[in-house]
């Protein structure tokens, strides 16, 4: 299959690298809002994306993208707030997903309950003829479970929101039901939480990710 160049760039920063210290290690923290919670009907309405190296959050070089909406739903603007029209510059899905896929490249995204957002972007990708993501997944409400004391075993949920994390890491909450609001409170959620892990400081790739 004749993929288009931006595709084949993205794919070759995967090339040739072997897994770093995680400390050092790019992260990309990313939102999406959406229409809905279904991947195949429903569209992402904007991504919000920030950059996380050597445990600082690169805020100067985040990601905001909103999208041309061939999907309205009324019902959840007074979720995220996103009319139709309205004032904000708007770009089709495929400008979107070069500009996602330019800045993220072979960076480790991190995304509360990350399992929506990747299901979100993939259904996208296919919709305009491309591939899954090939980038390695966290999803802080799964990492936080795991960075709890042994003494709050029992009282592990089995769903954390990101207003949970925030409440219990003192991570504030400004521009929540913002994409970009929401990858930067996960990106302060994750950091906190990482802080939390890394004090065995053994803390391997495989624990990290999930396995």
């Amino acid at each position: 299959m004749n993929y288009p160049d931006f595709w084949l760039e993205y794919l070759n920063t995967f090339k040739s690298k072997k897994r770093g210290i995680i400390q050092e290690t790019r992260f990309v923290a990313f939102d999406t809002e959406t229409t809905g919670f279904d991947s195949k009907t429903d569209r992402i309405l904007s991504i919000g994306a920030v950059s996380i190296t050597g445990k600082t959050i690169q805020v100067n070089q985040s990601l905001e993208i909103y999208i041309e909406q061939d999907v309205f739903k009324p019902e959840t603007v007074k979720i995220h707030g996103l009319l139709k029209k309205g004032s904000l510059q708007k770009i089709t899905e495929i400008e979107a997903i070069k500009l996602f896929l330019d800045y993220i490249k072979d960076a480790v995204l991190v995304a509360h309950h990350a399992g929506f957002d990747k299901k979100m972007v993939n259904e996208m990708l296919i919709r305009n003829g491309l591939d899954k993501l090939k980038n390695r997944f966290i999803d802080t409400g799964i990492l936080y479970n795991k960075s709890k004391h042994i003494i709050y075993r029992d009282n592990l949920k089995e769903h954390y929101s990101l207003d949970d994390l925030s409440d219990e890491l003192n991570v504030t909450k400004e521009d929540r039901h913002t994409a970009s609001g929401d990858a930067l409170i996960t990106a302060m959620v994750f950091l906190k939480i990482l802080a939390r892990l890394d004090k065995r400081k053994n803390l391997k790739w495989g624990y990290l990710l999930g396995r």
